[in-house]
């Protein structure tokens, strides 16, 4: 039986994709970091894990729905949901000063400069790997990039909620504010320093570039040195999201040796 903290309306208020998360771990995560809004549950679904989630929704004071699969559908595009939608506020984006200023205290600073990813899947795929290994923040364009969307939360598994992330309009200059600040800059490429000689000791930020083309030309002017991951086979390169995903190890797996 159902309380009056939770609804069954004729018809369900349908939301923006930008402005919803979906699937359990995504749902959970933000509650806890209290950014949800509403919850819409399909009609059919029960389970001790929705009973949980219902229980969260509650301490959280976040009202919960419950709508037919179809209904879900139309609010995600189709995405796999797995009977869970809920309402958010907006994503908040850091300012570079902002992501500088929150890790100013700590020691052999990491950050990951992302050049043009496009791919909602391997952002957040790149996401939950920098959770996994304490990366202190990453930093995307606002143009010509993808953000912060329901599909990068859900394939971060709730990542987003824990990693900060900055939005800058130009990451030349952005990575001259990096330099100033004794951040050293390193670029993903065929030729260079093979990753295993990576010298990851100080503050240091590496750039991974877009998935089909790579770096850009003028950025990879502006790095310290190239990293280059060893391909033997017939591909010419990795994922942008396993490449990523190897480096970020590397400098985890080096730091804790």
């Amino acid at each position: 039986m159902k309380n009056k903290h939770e609804q069954k309306p004729k018809e369900v208020e349908l939301v923006s994709l930008e402005d919803v998360v979906f699937g359990r771990h995504a749902t959970v995560e933000a509650l806890q970091a209290r950014r949800g809004n509403k919850l819409f549950i399909q009609e059919d679904l029960k389970s001790n894990k929705i009973e949980e989630l219902k229980n969260l929704a509650k301490e959280f004071s976040v009202p919960i729905i419950w709508a037919p699969k179809s209904k879900l559908d139309d609010m995600t595009n189709k995405e796999n949901h797995q009977g869970i939608v809920m309402k958010i506020t907006p994503y908040e984006y850091l300012s570079l000063d902002d992501l500088l200023s929150k890790s100013k205290e700590k020691e052999n600073r990491f950050f990951l400069i992302l050049d043009g990813i496009v791919d909602p899947h391997n952002l957040g795929s790149i996401m939950r790997t920098a959770d996994a290994v304490n990366v202190d923040g990453i930093i995307i364009p606002k143009h010509r990039a993808v953000g912060i969307t329901p599909v990068v939360v859900k394939t971060s598994t709730g990542a987003v909620e824990h990693v900060p992330v900055a939005r800058v309009t130009n990451l030349s200059q952005t990575i001259k504010k990096l330099k100033e600040d004794n951040v050293w800059i390193f670029g993903t490429d065929m030729e260079g320093t093979d990753y295993t000689n990576w010298n990851v000791s100080g503050d240091i930020a590496l750039v991974i570039g877009n998935e089909g083309k790579g770096m850009g030309a003028a950025l990879k002017k502006e790095m310290d040195e190239m990293i280059t991951i060893p391909i033997e086979g017939h591909v010419q390169s990795l994922n942008a999201g396993v490449a990523a995903g190897l480096l970020m190890y590397e400098v985890f797996r080096k730091r804790r040796n």
